[in-house]
């Protein structure tokens, strides 16, 4: 396998990047050429959204390809066109077979959630001090436990009795908040999610862990919860607020997150017709909210 290294301004990263593809590189990907550097800049977004921007002010893109040959005339047929005005090719060099499975596999150890709740990718051993685990794979399914939104939550249903509740996780994802609330006590589980991908996630998460989880579109959800799961994004949450909390039996919590500390405000006021929300545990610039129905 070969890779070719191109130097790229921010104008030109999305198009050179269409191009590569178009030339059947295997994979491309784009990096910041000064990081390390004190010109280093930071880029980032909400999860489950797009970055602000394609790329840096200079961009190093990296495009892998099956043989040499592919790559040299890749990176002439680049230089030719107009829009390479202000890239630079650095060169193609071989890369080193792997064993990538084992390399992805690496980069995922066990999270702990609490000094004995750990979340454990299937291929560790389960640490001794965990008394609660659930064992779970990184996938296309958004949460793994090592964001902090996911790890407040798993904080939060391991610090509150669920024994013989009634819970709902609305917009389950992975299915690891459906998951935990069952093996900390909760008797009725059901996990939501608009995306069929996740509600399947969900299932097969659910019998690795041999818990009992109710999964399907959003209209699976019915009735009163005693604890009610959102781990989404501000927008939808005030979208959902009037959805979620006629879900909230009386005496009931609802749990947000997937909130930045500078939306605190405007998720209260979305509430405020039905629950009182405060903030109840931040981390890494996130917060947590909840309220409950009195």
């Amino acid at each position: 396998m070969y890779e070719l290294l191109l130097l790229s301004p921010e104008s030109r990263v999305e198009v050179l990047g269409d191009a590569l593809e178009a030339l059947d590189a295997l994979s491309v990907s784009v990096e910041d050429a000064d990081a390390q550097s004190t010109a280093e800049q930071a880029l980032f977004g909400e999860p489950g959204l797009p970055p602000p921007r394609e790329g840096w002010q200079r961009s190093r893109v990296q495009a892998l390809f099956g043989e040499q040959t592919q790559a040299k005339e890749a990176a002439a047929l680049l230089q030719a066109q107009d829009f390479f005005d202000g890239c630079q090719i650095l060169g193609v060099r071989r890369v080193e077979d792997q064993d990538w499975v084992r390399l992805t596999q690496s980069q995922f150890a066990p999270v702990p959630i609490t000094h004995d709740f750990w979340v454990v990718p299937t291929w560790h051993e389960v640490p001794v001090a965990a008394r609660q685990s659930i064992r779970l794979d990184p996938g296309l399914a958004f949460g793994t436990g090592t964001h902090p939104t996911t790890r407040m939550c798993l904080r939060w249903i391991a610090s509150h009795d669920l024994q013989g509740q009634r819970v709902l996780d609305y917009g389950c994802g992975s299915g690891i908040l459906a998951i935990a609330a069952a093996k900390f006590g909760a008797v009725w589980v059901d996990a939501v999610d608009i995306d069929e991908a996740a509600v399947v996630a969900t299932r097969l998460n659910a019998l690795a862990n041999r818990v009992s989880v109710n999964t399907g579109l959003p209209d699976r959800a019915s009735g009163p919860y005693r604890t009610v799961l959102a781990n989404i994004l501000a927008t939808p949450l005030k979208v959902l607020a009037p959805l979620l909390c006629s879900h909230v039996d009386l005496g009931g919590q609802l749990v947000l997150a997937g909130i930045l500390d500078r939306q605190a405000d405007e998720l209260q006021q979305a509430y405020a017709p039905w629950l009182r929300l405060q903030v109840t545990d931040s981390e890494d610039g996130w917060i947590l909210m909840t309220a409950v129905r009195t």
